[in-house]
């Protein structure tokens, strides 16, 4: 396995019934490798960046292509949503220190605070209960650098497999 430039550890150990084990090699950040992008192409069918921390946060990333603008340029809202979904889908991966590609989404919900503009949307998913059949967390997005100037907030719900 490989690591993502500028990331400090992850290392992903072999699949056991579909899910991934993961486990902390060095320092506390979990960048995405080629498993963990195979999992989320196939889940979502296009490519995210994902930093995840232990059972603190997940970030995600993504480039803003022109077909999800509005007119004036204006980020839709179905890409802020998908992107903080995907964000706390990650955040289940660190929450239960495993790849879990069968958690599902049991609620979620999103407020839009602004219109977003940028060339690059982010969402970080901040964990808030953590428990054996379900992960509770709040995710922020935002646009570019402006991590300052939210343009959504969200509140979500994935419920774990038996």
């Amino acid at each position: 396995m490989q690591r993502a430039a500028g990331c400090n550890a992850i290392h992903i150990g072999h699949v056991i019934g579909g899910a991934a084990q993961l486990r902390q090699t060095s320092g506390r950040e979990l960048c995405a490798v080629r498993v963990v992008l195979h999992v989320l192409q196939r889940g979502f069918g296009r490519r995210f960046d994902v930093r995840v921390r232990l059972g603190d946060f997940a970030i995600a990333r993504r480039e803003i292509s022109d077909e999800e603008l509005r007119p004036g340029a204006f980020v839709s809202g179905p890409s802020q949503f998908s992107l903080a979904d995907a964000a706390l889908w990650y955040l289940v991966f660190g929450a239960t220190g495993r790849i879990e590609p069968m958690a599902l989404t049991s609620e979620l919900s999103i407020r839009f605070l602004r219109p977003a503009q940028g060339k690059v949307l982010w969402a970080k998913a901040t964990l808030d209960v953590a428990g054996r059949r379900n992960v509770v967390g709040t995710i922020r997005v935002w646009c570019d650098d402006r991590s300052d100037r939210p343009t959504a907030t969200a509140q979500g719900t994935y419920v774990l497999p038996l």
